[in-house]
């Protein structure tokens, strides 16, 4: 492995979902975890998701990835990573102390923030419901993108943390019959300034997204051509300075006081955005094309994007690689994808964990990746 590669050595999961006792070792690169639906595959890129920032790959509450009927207390995900070379202990649980469940999440020994989980793990997953994420809601691609955003600029993490608390203090005053005026300025200010800073974070990335895939001869993976649509993402296309893109917003959110208040919600602004993109071979709408292409099309824009971060990673301009999550991201590629996919992983600096139903979707792979078989708490070895 490089020096700048970021991999799990060893995960231990206690009483996590279906896993009494699950422990894992890896050589650094590719893990392969192969069983039947409802083995537990899944449960453990959950686990790994859990250990960055934000609600982790299914986006459940903390209380349902306890095991049912635990006997041996609240749960806890264990890892040993290699960071840029250096070991990372990395841990987290369910604190059940107070009023209410919360995460507690460990780095090194010490209490861990959201903003240094960003920094210290990038995580980019693909999960089956991704499959068809440009027919799917406006919701879902905005959210998919901001988690790339995230893994390549982990600063940004704050930036939707400070957008998301302003946003529903708005709400919360503008139901009052008498909105605090002063107050509001100051909400509608935190709004303007963060939300003019995620559209420029968005843009960033879009646009870096986008030279990595035209850099690249057309592969088994469709290339793909992508486009930000939405009000502050245009004012800085346009070539409008970030301060005055910022003030604009915050006048157009005290002018919009009223109709806000009448749709119960802020109708403006970054949480409003869109990511499209267009199949560039078939010259079609990522939408219209089948969920099989659509499939393709996001795999590729996850594989270009952890290109990126390796590249970036080697020139010393980023910490390190992101690690990927990919829930049964071979599952419905013909042959060829599915060994283009193990390729493009074998090639990257760092680790990728896939889930799958049949060791045969990882051939590709040959002795390249640890493949385990998974049954609830425990794993066996098992070889290509």
């Amino acid at each position: 492995m490089l020096a700048n590669a970021a991999f799990v050595r060893r995960l231990v999961l206690t009483q996590f979902r279906n896993h009494p006792r699950l422990e894992i070792e890896s050589r650094g690169g590719p893990v392969c975890l192969v069983g039947p639906n409802g083995a537990g595959k899944t449960n453990v890129l959950e686990a790994l998701s859990i250990l960055g920032p934000g609600r982790g790959i299914r986006g459940a509450d903390l209380a349902q990835m306890a095991r049912a009927g635990a006997d041996g207390g609240p749960f806890a995900v264990a890892a040993l990573m290699d960071v840029t070379g250096e070991e990372l202990r990395l841990g987290a649980g369910l604190d059940l102390s107070g009023a209410a469940p919360r995460r507690v999440v460990r780095l090194d020994g010490r209490d861990a923030g959201p903003g240094e989980l960003a920094r210290a793990v990038r995580l980019i997953w693909l999960t089956p419901a991704l499959d068809r994420l440009f027919a799917g809601p406006a919701g879902e691609r905005r959210r998919f993108l901001d988690r790339l955003v995230v893994a390549a600029d982990p600063d940004s993490a704050g930036l939707s943390g400070t957008f998301e608390r302003a946003l529903k203090e708005r709400a919360r005053l503008l139901e009052a019959p008498r909105p605090d005026a002063r107050w509001l300025d100051v909400v509608e200010r935190q709004l303007a300034e963060a939300g003019t800073g995620i559209a420029a974070a968005r843009i960033t990335t879009v646009d870096r997204l986008q030279a990595e895939i035209d850099a690249r001869p057309e592969g088994v993976f469709p290339k793909s051509q992508l486009a930000l649509q939405g009000l502050l993402e245009a004012r800085l296309r346009e070539g409008v300075p970030a301060g005055e893109v910022e003030e604009d917003f915050c006048r157009q959110l005290r002018q919009m006081r009223g109709r806000d208040a009448a749709a119960g919600r802020t109708l403006d602004g970054p949480h409003r955005s869109d990511l499209e993109a267009v199949h560039t071979g078939a010259g079609m709408p990522a939408g219209l094309c089948s969920t099989g292409e659509q499939k393709a099309l996001v795999t590729g824009l996850v594989l270009a994007h952890a290109r990126r971060m390796a590249a970036a990673a080697q020139l010393g301009t980023q910490a390190a690689n992101p690690l990927l999550l990919l829930d049964e991201a071979a599952a419905h590629f013909d042959a060829r994808r599915r060994d283009g996919l193990a390729a493009e992983l074998l090639q990257l600096p760092g680790q990728a964990w896939l889930t799958g139903t049949d060791l045969s979707l990882f051939e590709g792979f040959g002795d390249g990746a640890d493949c385990y078989e998974v049954a609830p708490g425990s794993v066996r070895p098992l070889r290509v």
